[in-house]
Order: structure tokens, then sequence, then C-alpha cells
């Protein structure tokens, strides 16, 4: 009670000094921004992505002290047909001279011809390491433009580590400006159509964007605690908007309405403070449902998880903000404005007169045959889970990256003519400086066994043996000829950890040893993050029933929401299956499917839908147990409460909806996953949980719905009727 007394007494401040309320949210955005852009951005480096047995070697590696310059590679190949040897020795010689003029190369290797003779490959090593060299990439790439541009009878690329970094950044950049693009113009549809007027469809845009800019500036400054990822301004953009969005939809709905039921009557300060006292409430429910189950990803303990947590988690709480300050700002200085301009067709369908007619006849079925409405509807999202049954987990690689990306064209190409500048294991080890002969010796032992193996790659030439300058860590690289997302790839990833590497190194009394390499490290995130799948979901479980129970009074709401959004998740998994995995739509949505969902996907969906699906079951619910506190019947308080919110859930979750879609039409796969799968679980739980299920579920509980709650049954009833299926007024 007192807090909801608090959300009201601020929501009728900020309706009694707009100016102020607007003018310091504005103050409030530019400032988040503002740091944002002065403090930069921290990214997660290699040490933070560190886990399981690859973690391990990475750290060996790292105790070495190696220099570790970047190195990337200049192919040279026929645009059709044969390579000719001398015009590709010539552009070769070509590359090399314009690099070797750069400063920040430092040396420049003799050509490499490949063994079918279909490409030359020019290794070229920079100064500076990976991380380093990120912001020295451009003259490597406009020298290596400027020989393809002199050579257009070839094909002269460039592809290593940071070239192909670069381009996914590029790419990732690219999708967010695409996304945004799409996002604006979709959203606005969708509210034109729900409210008719141009002003009050654009103030949830308004304070939707104010939100993402303001939380992309306080996760750059979070970011100095918390390393970032290259994905979080999507989520941040997608989350933002998907909620900021909603919960300006349900308080401008609520407004409209208590403005309506007064006939016009009331000044434009109480209809928002009335407003504050049902919407403003659930809005701040919800919210905490999305941080408390956003917050579960932090258990994940992986630096992916905690990235995405921490942006969702502050755009979520910055958008709760706004929408409970500045929002009734603007709606008690624009009054009855905000209704205009006007849309002519939109505008009469927004304002239509009478009882409704379309949401009675859906929730019909429900209503009067609960039980087979209930199992009907239960079985077919049950049936739409199925596939997730076989759910397999990939590690986000360069298998899933878009091919459009000119360094992974290049990389392709690469790995096609120099199968060991592909996928290569590297076996780490530590001792003490006097074995170090005997750890070179081993290695060598170890390099000769894999090159007897069809499993790894033959070399020519001594193995690529390191040892530091003290003499305590010594490397060797292992190269396999196979994707890394291939069974072979995996395959020899085990014979290394459990046959090699032990029969040779593991002999050695006294030496610490790990296999890395990006095969290991997606083999490691794969299983981490099966390991923690289970302690993130119970927290999520866990502390979702004790909001719930706690906002309800209620343990049966409480749970009946668990079991409802488990459903959800379920059914939009199994979607997520059939067109990723099982490849249903890989030409339809242009993608490549590597056989398996990327590892962190199916729990940052499970969630985020928990967190999201919060908006409407509290508002659904909210409304209801309005109802029945007036003494309305079971049945007939479901019918009110559905109908009388079914609009604004509607448009809310077409919102959501059309925002999730938008980066299903990016070019990363990953981005592609989590916008469909979103997509999917949004839609599925706004239209088959909240108008078939859900009603016939607590059509069928009655009174034991507000269990142990004794606060419904204490109400005077009205008389028992004959199920209404028009809202109360």
């Amino acid at each position: 009670m007192d807090r909801q007394k608090g959300i009201v007494r601020m929501a009728r401040w900020s309706a009694e000094h707009p100016w102020r309320a607007i003018v310091g949210w504005v103050v409030f955005v530019a400032v988040c921004f503002a740091a944002g852009s002065f403090a930069g951005t921290k990214e997660a480096s290699e040490s933070n992505f560190r886990l399981g047995e690859s973690g391990r070697a990475s750290a060996i590696i790292a105790d070495g002290g190696f220099a570790d310059p970047a190195v990337e590679n200049i192919l040279v190949t026929a645009n059709s047909g044969t390579l000719g040897t001398g015009a590709a020795n010539a552009a070769a010689a070509d590359v090399a001279q314009r690099m070797r003029a750069l400063p920040e190369v430092e040396s420049v290797a003799e050509p490499v011809a490949s063994k079918d003779g279909k490409a030359l490959m020019v290794p070229v090593k920079m100064r500076a390491d990976a991380d380093a060299a990120k912001e020295h990439i451009q003259p490597l790439l406009d020298m290596t433009a400027a020989a393809q541009a002199a050579h257009p009878e070839l094909r002269i690329e460039q592809t290593g580590q940071v070239s192909l970094n670069r381009g996914i950044n590029k790419q990732v950049g690219a999708d967010l400006v695409f996304a945004e693009t799409l996002t604006m113009p979709m959203t606005l549809l969708i509210l034109l159509i729900a409210f008719g007027a141009i002003i009050a469809a654009g103030v949830p845009v308004l304070l939707a964007m104010s939100a993402v800019g303001a939380a992309i500036g306080l996760a750059a400054v979070s970011s100095h605690v918390i390393p970032s990822v290259d994905t979080v301004n999507n989520v941040i953009l997608l989350i933002g908007m998907a909620v900021g969005v909603d919960y300006s939809l349900f308080y401008l709905k609520r407004e409209r309405e208590e403005r309506a039921l007064a006939g016009g009557r009331l000044d434009h300060v109480t209809a928002v403070t009335l407003a504050a006292a049902t919407s403003g409430r659930a809005i701040v429910v919800s919210g905490f449902a999305v941080i408390v189950a956003m917050a579960g990803l932090y258990l994940a303990g992986d630096v992916v998880f905690s990235s995405l947590a921490t942006g969702s988690v502050i755009v979520v709480a910055v958008a709760m903000v706004g929408s409970l300050t500045v929002l009734p700002a603007l709606l008690a200085k624009l009054g009855r404005r905000v209704d205009r301009p006007r849309v002519p067709l939109l505008g009469r369908l927004s304002n239509r007169q009478g009882p409704p007619r379309l949401w009675p006849a859906l929730l019909r079925p429900a209503l009067r045959r609960p039980v087979v409405t209930l199992l009907l509807a239960t079985a077919a999202m049950l049936a739409l889970a199925l596939p997730a049954l076989n759910l397999k987990l990939t590690a986000p690689d360069i298998d899933s990256l878009p091919r459009a990306i000119p360094a992974v064209q290049a990389y392709d190409r690469l790995t096609a003519s120099f199968p060991s500048e592909g996928e290569t294991h590297v076996v780490a080890v530590r001792s003490d400086a006097a074995q170090s002969g005997k750890v070179k010796t081993a290695l060598t032992e170890l390099a000769r066994d894999a090159g007897a193996d069809p499993l790894f790659a033959t070399e020519s030439g001594a193995p690529k043996i390191e040892t530091s300058a003290d003499g305590r860590v010594s490397t060797l690289d292992v190269p396999t000829p196979f994707r890394g997302d291939s069974g072979e790839a995996t395959q020899s990833l085990e014979r290394l950890k459990t046959q090699l590497v032990p029969d040779t190194v593991g002999r050695l009394p006294g030496v610490e040893y790990a296999v890395g390499g990006s095969v290991a490290r997606n083999a490691d995130d794969v299983a981490h993050q099966s390991e923690k799948l289970p302690w993130v979901v119970g927290f999520v479980l866990l502390l979702t029933f004790v909001m719930m129970a706690f906002a309800f009074r209620s343990v049966v709401v409480a749970l009946t929401s668990i079991l409802l959004n488990l459903l959800s998740a379920g059914a939009a998994f199994g979607v997520l299956v059939g067109v990723f995995q099982n490849k249903w739509a890989e030409s339809l949505l242009d993608f490549h499917s590597t056989g398996a969902i990327v590892s962190w996907i199916p729990l940052f969906i499970f969630v985020v839908l928990f967190g999201l699906s919060m908006d409407y079951h509290v508002f659904v619910v909210s409304r209801i147990k309005e109802a029945a506190l007036r003494g309305v019947p079971t049945r007939r308080a479901v019918a009110d409460g559905i109908i009388g919110s079914a609009g604004v859930v509607t448009s809310a979750a077409f919102v959501m909806v059309s925002v999730f879609a938008c980066f299903v039409f990016t070019s990363m796969t990953e981005m592609k996953e989590m916008g469909l799968g979103l997509g999917v679980a949004v839609l599925l739980d706004a239209v088959v949980i909240r108008i078939l299920i859900l009603p016939a579920l607590m059509t069928l509980l009655g009174k034991a719905n507000w269990w142990p709650s004794k606060g419904v049954a204490k109400v005077a009833r009205v008389p028992e009727q004959a199920p209404v299926l028009e809202p109360v007024h």
C-alpha cells in the first residue's frame, strides 16, 4: 500500500509540475549519454571469456609472456579458372611491398603456395597484438584494396583475427541501424492503429527511444565494472523499445479510460493520478519482474550473460522510471491534445462506440467450455514444443557468421586452400624450466602422432612449438582440416585430450597441461552453460513465484503464471529448433544453419520471456482481480478483465513482436534466433495463453485463484447470472 501511494504521489507531483519533470528527464538522458561517450566502452578481453580446460590453456599461455602479434593473411586467387603463376607472384610481391611500407607492420613473410596451386598466401605480422591492432588495421585493409585495384584480373583479399573482428563489428553496427530503421515505422504504425492520433502514438516511441539512449550511456559506464560484449547495444534497443513502448501504452490507455469513464469531467492531473494507482503499480511489478529475471543471468558466471543482463536491467529500470515520472508530466501537459491530430480512418477505428464484439467471440470457447479449451490449447502448445527435446547447442563461432562479411569469405577460401590455417588446437604446458627439453621432446612426439592421424592436418616442416623466455611454458599448434562445428573437429579434440596428450606430455612428472583453441573453447562454453542452466532457471522460477505471490497475495496466481510461462517458453524453443536447427526456413530467412542453436540464446530467451510476459500477466490479472474485488463472479470477472485489457495487451504484444521481428531480418544468425524466439514466445503468450488457456484455467479454478488471500472472498457478491461476455462499465 505504501509503495502504491508512493507511485501515486510521484505521478501527481509530475502532473502538477510538468515542466520540471520534463526538463529533469531531458537533462537525465543527456547526462547519461554524455557520461557514456566520455567514459567509453570497455569491451570484454580474451581473459574474460576463459572457461573450463580451454580457459586454463589460455591462462598458461598468458603466463608464458609470449609476444603475440596479430597476423593477417593476404590471399591471392583467380577470379575464375586457374591461377597464373606469373600474375600471382607479381601481385604477391606488390602486396608485400605495400605492406612493408606501413609503420603498423612488423614483417611480411614470403608468399606460400597452396598444394593445389589455386592460391597464394602472404602472411603479414603486425606490431601490436590482436586487442591493440584493431585500432591500426585500416591501413592494411586500404593497402589490400589498393593492390586489388592494381590487379583486377585477380582476387586479392585479407583475413585474420583482427580483420574478422572488424568485419563483425561493422556488420553488427549495420544490423543495429537496420533494426532501428525498421523498428520505428512499424511501432508507430501499430500505435497509430491503437490510438488513432499522431501525438498519442509518438509519446511511447519518444519515451522508449530516450530510455534506450540513456541506457546505452549508462551501459558504457558500467562496462568498466562488467566488460561489454558486441551484442549488448542490440539487446538494449530490443528490450528498451519493447518495455518502453509497453509501459507507456498501459499508462496512456488507462488514463484515456479514466477520462472516458468520467464523461470527460476529470481534470488531467486527476486522470493521471488515477491511472498511476492501477497501471503505475502494474508497471512497477512487471518492471521488477523483468529485472529479477534478467539478474538470474549473473548466476551463469559468464561475461556474455553478465553484459547482456547489465544492459537489460539498466534499460528496463530507466524505462520504468520514465513511465512513472516524465510520462505523467507529458500526459498532464498535453491534456486532450494527446489525441491530436486525428488520423481520419484510424481515428474512427480506435474510437468505435458500443460494446466490443471481437474479444467476446474469441473468449466464448474458454468461458463456456473451459475444460475442452484448456486441453486442446495446451496440447497444441506442447506439440509446438516437441522439437525442443532435440535441442543442440553450439558456441558462436565463424561458422555461424554471415558469409556477406568480406573477411569471412576470404577465410573460407583460405582454409579451403590451406587447411592448417583453419581450426587449430593449442596444447599448452607449464613446468619447471629444467624440464623444458623433455617437454619439447614430448610435444614433438605429439605432433608426429597427430600428423599420422587423418583427424589432423598434415604440416610440412618442423612442428609449431614455442617456449617462453624463462623455459617454463611451451605451446604446440595442432591444426585440423575440418570446420569447427563439424563432428570430425570434435573428434579430433577428444583424441587429443584423451589419447595423444596423455600418452606424451601426460607421462612427464610434475607438468601442468591443457588443450585450448576455438574448438575446445566452444565445447567448454556449451558445457559451462549446460551446467549453469538449472541454477539460472531455478533462480528465475523461485524469484518470479515470490514476486507474483507477493503482488497478488495469491500462491495460485504465482504458480499458474510460472506454468503458463514455461508453456510459452517450451513452444518458442520448439519453433526455434525447427527453424534454425532443422532448417525449416533456412532459405526464407537467409541464414546458414549449423545444425544447432547458438548456446546463449535459449537461456537468454528464457529469462527475457519470463520477465516480459509479466507485462501481460500482471496487467490482465490485475484487471480480473479489480472486477473480482467489485464482487463480480469469477467467470464474469475473467471476461471483464480480459475484454477490458484486450486492446492494450494486443497492441503491446504486436509492438513487441514487431520489434523482435525486425531482428529476424538482420544478417547475424544469433540475432535472427533471438528475434524469432522472443517474437514467437510473445505472440503465443498474448494470443494462445491470454485468450484461451488463462481464461479457461481461471474459470475452472474459481475462488481458488486467490488462495490464500481472503480479500476477494470478503467482498459482497453480485447475484450469479449467465456468463456475460461484455465488460461491466
